[in-house]
């Protein structure tokens, strides 16, 4: 007689939409086209992807560290993370070609917008001193970076279990043509830019 395997549901999806992109769509999108005067809800800029960086750096031969490093982003930003390995190797930083260097992780949908809404109204607060974030990390095409000194301002982490503080980079990528358009749309979904 075959054993019965008792199989476990996936989680249900949540149903109603993110909160930042209902904000999006209720009060950003007419506000950026009455102070721009956009013809169509189309020219409107948005988010379309925001992509997590961290460095392995010191621990790219431990094993066990990069699966708790591994484990942590896949933790705060709710996807695996990849692997990025390096092109050339630097024989001063006793690093090969192939080696794995970082941890990248890219967000986009529903996943994105959850966790904008977690850094910008959970994450970003908790950071001691903090004033804002600078509004001049653009690149001139609409993108925005941003640092992070440690990923214990995520409310994921048990500052019990971390191994070690490691930073962690957050390329926020828009639609946006222009600087100036891409900084009126992050302040109006809530970013807290520096006065």
């Amino acid at each position: 007689m075959a054993k019965k395997t008792e199989t476990t549901a996936a989680p249900a999806k949540p149903t109603e939409p993110s909160r930042v992109k209902v904000l999006y769509e209720t009060e950003v999108v007419p506000y950026l086209m009455k102070k721009f005067g956009y013809t169509s809800v189309m020219q409107v800029p948005k988010l379309d992807k925001i992509v997590v960086n961290t460095g392995l750096g010191d621990i790219k031969d431990n094993q066990k560290s990069m699966q708790t490093v591994e484990k942590e982003l896949a933790q705060i930003t709710g996807q695996k993370p990849i692997y990025r390995k390096a092109t050339k190797s630097v024989a001063n930083f006793k690093l090969r070609e192939g080696m794995n260097i970082g941890l990248k992780v890219t967000l986009r949908g529903r996943r994105m917008y959850d966790f904008y809404d977690k850094l910008v109204s959970i994450a970003l607060p908790r950071v001691r001193d903090f004033r804002g974030v600078s509004d001049k990390s653009f690149d001139g095409r609409g993108n925005y970076a941003l640092g992070l000194k440690e990923q214990l301002i995520f409310p994921e982490i048990t500052y019990d279990q971390v191994e070690k503080i490691r930073g962690m980079d957050v390329a926020i990528v828009t639609t946006a043509r222009t600087d100036e358009e891409a900084r009126e749309l992050l302040r109006a979904l809530g970013m807290p830019f520096k006065k």
